[in-house]
């Protein structure tokens, strides 16, 4: 990984950026991460949200924040604000019901296999995955565990991916970059594989390695060390402070000019 000072940022026009330990730290949305997301947006530049976190939370999220759009539930929809909240699922609503009862066996049989986990607090917003807290609100458990839940996950047939909080499981062949491509193509007018050069995207766990691995500008916050032996694609750059403040770190670097 390079440091971020080697980041070519002039051909930059859209920000992409998971949540929880990449802009948020300790759990929290600080004053410095919210204020370089209002400024990469007043700057014009796209700025979206692409996270495993829930149906719920995305709501508020592209209603409320600087944000042109969100990504959410690991690539289960995309849904954005513009006078009015517009959602766009991957699967049709009947699908997703039949989805979450057989989610809801899985989960039990996964807290019985694996001591200490837990369903996470979130999951009651959720509409279509899974999420097994390992760190979160419950004591941390060690990588290891987590890589469990996942491995127990694909046996029963889901798509599994590790975040720095929960491990996430859903049925269909999705995830970030799939959904983030309909979400540029659909309403951006912007086809990513012949524009990924336009795109930054930041992160910090193993289930942002696909858009690692996709967007050549691709920047990891400092704490993505963390899984350092379990990432399948590492990001290309690197910031110096870890969580919100590397997210801060990236903002004023594309900014500088």
């Amino acid at each position: 990984m390079k440091a971020l000072a080697e980041l070519d940022y002039r051909a930059v026009r859209a920000v992409l950026f998971d949540i929880d330990d990449t802009l948020s730290t300790a759990g929290k949305l600080t004053a410095q991460a919210y204020a370089a997301l209002e400024r990469l947006q007043a700057a014009g530049k796209r700025a979206v949200a692409v996270t495993g976190r829930p149906a719920g939370w995305c709501d508020h999220i592209a209603r409320m924040w600087p944000v042109d759009a969100v990504v959410g539930e690991n690539g289960a929809f995309y849904f954005l604000f513009r006078g009015h909240l517009e959602k766009r699922y991957r699967d049709l609503p009947e699908l997703r019901a039949r989805n979450r009862e057989q989610l809801a066996k899985i989960a039990q049989d996964i807290l019985a296999a694996v001591p200490g986990c837990a369903i996470a607090s979130d999951q009651a917003y959720r509409e279509t995955d899974l999420a097994i807290d390992y760190c979160e609100d419950v004591p941390p458990l060690p990588l290891a565990a987590a890589e469990r839940i996942a491995a127990l996950m694909r046996q029963a047939g889901l798509r599994a991916k590790l975040s720095s909080i929960h491990v996430n499981g859903w049925f269909g062949d999705y995830d970030k970059l799939a959904t983030t491509r309909e979400l540029f193509r659909e309403q951006f007018a912007m086809d990513l594989d012949s524009d990924r050069d336009a795109v930054v995207y930041i992160g910090d766990s193993p289930n942002d390695a696909p858009m690692f691995e996709f967007f050549p500008r691709s920047v990891g916050v400092a704490n993505v060390r963390r899984f350092a032996g379990a990432l399948p694609s590492a990001p290309k750059y690197i910031t110096g402070a870890g969580c919100g403040a590397g997210f801060a770190e990236l903002v004023a670097h594309l900014l500088r000019a």
